[in-house]
């Protein structure tokens, strides 16, 4: 146990975390005890590291095959869980697999066998049938976000998968809402279930409607961008053609923005995320998609441009800012005639302080075509920007090191400076790409 204790302790130092919140405390003792657990806790406590951590203490260093299954409900959140499984620094191979990327990658990468693989029902389902690997010695499973993951492989995914795990013997289910129905196929009788959802709404989140004079939003949404400044925040519609009509306004009236919703491709995701993380825009406009199990920094504020048809989805929406230790607003903008579902509750109607702008972006992402498989460190993109770029250390912003390339935020006043000095140049003997995205 000491050794175990220890461990973690380590664990923790490498990802900068200095103490357990209560709730991982509390899963971290119900997992290591249970065969069955069931977590429920807010989006944004912390869930991935408070399964994670007991998740390694079930691993055989001596197998090499997947020994614990991680299924997620979407790709966003599997490539989520494997960058934290590699920061953790355990020694363990992980792998994310999800659809919207070419199933040939997951090949060559399941060739090295990973002993934790993370993915999304329909990816998995294939590699199973496929026998791409044994299944033999899976004995943790995790669904995460359980209730959209259920959603996502109701067409049979689930249960195949469910099928292939005749040995685990550790089964752990979280999410951040209660009252889904758990399908008998998953056996899950008798679990040990912590639920940290019948707490009140954070008292840090204050939630504020604005009247728009208008059944049309844009010019009112427009305003409230400006009154909240350039603190990053998320704008979620209900609708793509919404949040693309929405879209194109921004532009028109110059408000950096990237959007983020089911209908764009993987790439652009990514990307989109990057650039929120990074601080090349500060505003994302976003499907409910946004609303859990993304990677971005505490939001300073979320906007409900339109009010989403079912309180789940408000709770994940409004779960984006005041989380922890922060503070945060949420802002329904009400439309003429427009009447609010129950579930909104009680909010303190503003008027909007316009005197207050958004400032355009002081960074700006360029796209680096190498990345880890090419042996390039952060250490190594840092040195070329100096070296070669001439730029001082206060000139260079967050660096995303990916498997096959790289981010890095630069003042936007000198990207193109940038772009020509570095475009071809070599980068640990691989003549790399260099553009702003």
């Amino acid at each position: 146990m000491a050794n175990q204790i220890k461990g973690q302790q380590e664990i923790l130092e490498k990802l900068h975390i200095y103490e357990l919140n209560a709730m991982q405390h509390q899963a971290l003792e119900a997992i290591d005890k249970s065969e069955k657990t069931i977590l429920l806790s807010p989006t944004g406590t912390g869930k991935t590291l408070a399964f994670l951590l007991p998740l390694l203490d079930q691993l055989d260093p001596k197998i090499e095959e997947v020994q614990a299954l991680i299924v997620v409900p979407s790709r966003e959140l599997a490539i989520q869980i494997e960058t934290v499984v590699r920061n953790m620094g355990s020694g363990y191979k992980a792998n994310a697999i999800y659809g919207g990327r070419a199933i040939s990658k997951d090949k060559i990468e399941l060739k090295h066998t990973p002993t934790i693989l993370i993915g999304t029902p329909g990816r998995l389902a294939d590699h199973f049938e496929q026998a791409r690997f044994t299944t033999k010695y899976i004995k943790t499973l995790v669904i995460d976000e359980f209730d959209i993951s259920i959603e996502v492989g109701a067409g049979g995914e689930m249960k195949f998968i469910m099928s292939y795990l005749a040995n685990v013997t550790k089964r752990i289910l979280t999410s951040a809402t209660q009252g889904a129905s758990i399908p008998k196929y998953l056996n899950m009788e008798g679990a040990k279930t912590l639920n940290f959802l019948t707490q009140k709404q954070s008292a840090k989140l204050e939630v504020k409607t604005v009247v728009s004079p208008s059944a049309n939003k844009h010019n009112t949404l427009v305003d409230l961008l400006h009154h909240v400044g350039s603190e990053p925040g998320i704008v979620f519609c209900n609708t793509k053609e919404r949040l693309e009509d929405l879209s194109r306004f921004l532009d028109k009236k110059n408000i950096a923005h990237t959007c983020f919703y089911g209908g764009m491709e993987q790439r652009e995701r990514e990307r989109a995320l990057i650039k929120l993380r990074n601080g090349s825009v500060s505003v994302l406009v976003a499907s409910d998609l946004a609303a859990r199990g993304i990677d971005i920094p505490e939001m300073g504020y979320i906007i409900h441009y339109e009010i989403p048809i079912a309180i789940q989805e408000y709770t994940h929406r409004n779960g984006r800012t005041a989380r922890v230790n922060s503070k945060g607003a949420a802002y329904l903008i009400k439309g003429e005639r427009e009447v609010f579902p129950d579930f909104i509750g009680k909010s303190q109607t503003i008027k909007l302080n316009t005197a207050t702008h958004i400032k355009p972006p002081f960074w700006t992402t360029l796209f680096i075509s190498g990345g880890r498989k090419d042996k390039i460190s952060k250490g190594d993109i840092a040195g070329l920007f100096f070296k070669q770029g001439g730029i001082s250390k206060d000139q260079l912003g967050v660096i995303e090191l990916k498997p096959d390339c790289a981010f890095v935020a630069v003042p936007k006043t000198i990207s193109e400076t940038l772009v020509d000095k570095l475009n071809n140049v070599r980068l640990k003997k691989k003549k790399v790409r260099v553009y702003a995205i």
